[in-house]
């Protein structure tokens, strides 16, 4: 069986929501059901086959081709199988996903990953504000998974997150960490203002120095043997984190947020460590 590719056919001036395409979802249906189903689009309801051509039929493996930047909620709650994307993405892009796999060729809107379970994330260009956070009014933002940038993100990345990794190649906006209960964000490039705001617990992982708050101790340079584990760990993913040369286990490290309970840490590669 070949991929069930969905390609745009137009594109709507209101934004559409993708969350009934997912592979579990669309499991047991034949090509004809999946077709008539409706997608919202503004006020109104759009079927599948009036905004897609579509073709192959292994829903496990689904492809949206052509897509672009007011297709939301891509991937939500995908549990199993793989989704990838062909263009830039809306909002909500694999939201509260439970497994399984997304990859995306171009950028991506506000709140990916946003309460993601598990699985795996992959964002071939840039990601706009609160990946990985909690929606507004909610304390748990990521909780699981691996989430992969391989260009830069916005503001509040990890805001609220609770479990997982995010790993960015690029750099990021403002208040990246805030309010981090655990897991791991790496960040080659730079950092905005206010990192590690209200963080609780967890690890911010640096290859340049940023603008550290007065929030955070200075604990001195140190070097970690846990660090060659985690980037032994990283090495499964096809980016720059699984290049040798940009693996170290020296690092300058900073304790807090100490306004909260201060458990979290940032960790500045120190040279060519």
């Amino acid at each position: 069986m070949t991929d069930l590719t969905l390609t745009m056919k137009y594109r709507p001036n209101q934004r559409v929501d993708m969350s009934p395409i997912t592979c579990d979802k669309l499991a047991g249906l034949e090509l004809a059901e999946i077709a008539a189903i409706e997608l919202q689009n503004g006020k109104r309801k759009l079927r599948v086959d009036e905004l897609f051509s579509i073709s192959g039929s292994d829903v496990e493996k689904i492809h949206i081709n052509n897509s672009f930047s007011k297709l939301d909620y891509i991937g939500h709650g995908l549990d199993g199988g793989s989704i990838r994307v062909t263009g830039d993405v809306g909002a909500y892009l694999a939201m509260d996903m439970r497994a399984g796999e997304i990859t995306v060729s171009g950028n991506v809107g506000i709140y990916a990953a946003c309460q993601m379970k598990n699985g795996f994330l992959q964002v071939m260009g840039d990601v706009d504000d609160f990946l990985g956070a909690a929606l507004p009014g909610n304390k748990k933002g990521i909780q699981g998974g691996t989430v992969l940038i391989k260009g830069s993100a916005g503001d509040r990345v990890g805001d609220h997150m609770r479990r997982g990794m995010i790993l960015i190649e690029g750099g990021t906006g403002d208040y990246c960490g805030a309010r981090m209960t655990a897991g791991t964000i790496a960040v080659m490039g730079e950092t905005g203002r206010n990192i590690g705001y209200g963080m609780r617990r967890g690890t911010l992982l640096l290859w340049q120095q940023p603008k550290v708050p007065v929030t955070f101790g200075d604990c001195g340079t140190h070097t970690f043997s846990f660090l060659p584990m985690l980037f032994k760990a990283m090495a499964q993913f096809d980016s720059k984190f699984s290049d040798s040369s940009q693996h170290f286990n020296r690092v300058h490290r900073y304790g807090g947020d100490i306004a909260g309970i201060g458990r979290g840490e940032i960790l500045v590669r120190v040279g060519n460590a």
